[in-house]
């Protein structure tokens, strides 16, 4: 794969809360080609494994069944939040939700590692289910909490990435200046040099 498709499948965590991480890991949703960053079960392992949602030293069994799970989540949670910014959410969306969230998340444990440092460890094996669980209860949690006044959507043209705003004065208009900011900053050059040429 060459840089420009590497940078194409560059897993990003910066919308500030791990669902609309996952919501996220399609790339330029609204264009003719989006691009899937959760593509196979190996980039989902990447993917959880970043997150903290499975821990480093714990094996998740990740395959295919794993990534149906988490890409039907991924759009329904896209789904769910974009409605809520725009008139709200289908009742049967809702529904669909609370019932992955009633799903026991993961228990997790403090164990102390042999250099005496804490670390974190899920109390069994990772399941679908439970991970899944986490990350409706982290939607929930946003939509029906404080950080919900925090949600603003990408003004890319290309790009619907719901993030958190938490920069000052609330101003940010972009899921990441590098990104979507940089290609219309890009846009309005060219449109000038285009329109003074």
């Amino acid at each position: 794969m060459d840089r420009m498709g590497e940078a194409a499948y560059h897993l990003r965590f910066d919308a500030g809360r791990t669902s609309l991480d996952l919501v996220g890991t399609v790339r330029e949703r609204l264009s003719s080609r989006p691009i899937d960053r959760l593509g196979d079960a190996g980039r989902l392992r990447e993917w959880l494994a970043t997150t903290g949602l499975v821990p480093d030293d714990q094996v998740a069994v990740v395959d295919g069944a794993w990534l149906v799970e988490f890409v039907a989540l991924r759009e329904l949670l896209h789904r769910v939040v974009h409605a809520e910014l725009a008139d709200g959410a289908e009742p049967a969306d809702l529904f669909r939700l609370n019932r992955i969230a009633a799903v026991a998340p993961p228990a997790v444990r403090l164990r102390r590692d042999r250099d005496g440092t804490l670390t974190r460890r899920l109390a069994g094996p990772p399941r679908v289910a439970a991970i899944c669980s986490a990350l409706a209860r982290d939607a929930i949690d946003l939509l029906a909490g404080p950080d919900r006044a925090l949600l603003r959507e990408c003004e890319g043209d290309t790009c619907d990435l719901v993030y958190l705003d938490t920069s000052r004065g609330r101003r940010r208009r972009w899921c990441a200046s590098t990104a979507c900011g940089n290609r219309q900053r890009v846009a309005r050059h060219r449109g000038r040099l285009a329109t003074a040429g």
